[in-house]
């Protein structure tokens, strides 16, 4: 139970009691990130369900609110990160390593984080029109499946968040979540686009950046998040 707290704590804004732990369980939380997809879904479902109730617009803007405060906005930051990195760097790596840890936002971040919201806004407006809420919830895990499997295949790209994480990941654990994901998506098909986004941001992450960080596993919840969003839409 505390590894699943702690993944709570790291993925999402809620608020939970402080829990003791050890290097491993810190490891080992990366196992219960797909879980914390089922708070985040079911907050961003609970509040287009509510905002239906005066338009599809309204529905739109409360589930995007409802998202970004239950992650705390920590994988916008993410893709703001790793805008400026790929943006900026232009293949020097040590220049990459500079921009990440600086903790400021360049026109690139600002920019992919607008174009974010904007999609992710609209995307949810043709939801509320054509799709159940609770759909939410199952795409909101399968994108945190991404992480463990970016885990295992990508080098660390510096000793950080990621690279502690390696530890407490293996194979098992990500066929364990993929076989769940594959058991929903007879309710929502177009959720099995996840088998090849995941892999294209794996392979973009390593063409681009060169390996995985805490920023590219957020970054990579927020495009998978999107891309989901759309392959649902439009293939109704």
């Amino acid at each position: 139970m505390r590894r699943l707290i702690l993944a709570l704590q790291l993925m999402t804004s809620l608020p939970l009691p402080p829990v003791k732990a050890d290097e491993t369980d810190f490891a080992a939380a990366i196992r219960w990130f797909p879980a914390t997809g089922f708070a985040v879904g079911a907050a961003a479902a609970a509040a287009m369900t509510l905002g239906l109730s005066v338009d599809s617009w309204v529905a739109a803007l409360f589930a995007l609110l409802a998202w970004v405060a239950a992650t705390g906005a920590l994988h916008l930051d993410g893709l703001g990160d790793i805008a400026d990195g790929a943006g900026a760097v232009h293949g020097d790596r040590a220049r990459l390593s500079a921009v990440l840890a600086d903790p400021h936002i360049g026109s690139f971040g600002v920019v992919a984080i607008i174009l974010q919201l904007l999609a992710k806004l609209i995307l949810l407006r043709l939801w509320a029109e054509q799709l159940p809420a609770w759909g939410l919830i199952p795409l909101a895990v399968i994108a945190r499946i991404g992480p463990l499997a970016w885990t295992l295949w990508l080098p660390p790209l510096h000793e950080g968040l990621a690279s502690r994480f390696r530890e407490g990941v293996k194979p098992a654990h990500l066929v364990a979540w993929s076989a769940l994901a594959l058991a929903i998506c007879p309710l929502l098909p177009a959720l099995g686009s996840a088998a090849l986004l995941i892999p294209l941001w794996a392979w973009w992450l390593r063409s681009r950046i060169g390996g995985i960080s805490g920023d590219g596993h957020g970054a990579g919840i927020e495009v998978v998040e999107s891309a989901l969003l759309a392959a649902l839409v439009f293939a109704r």
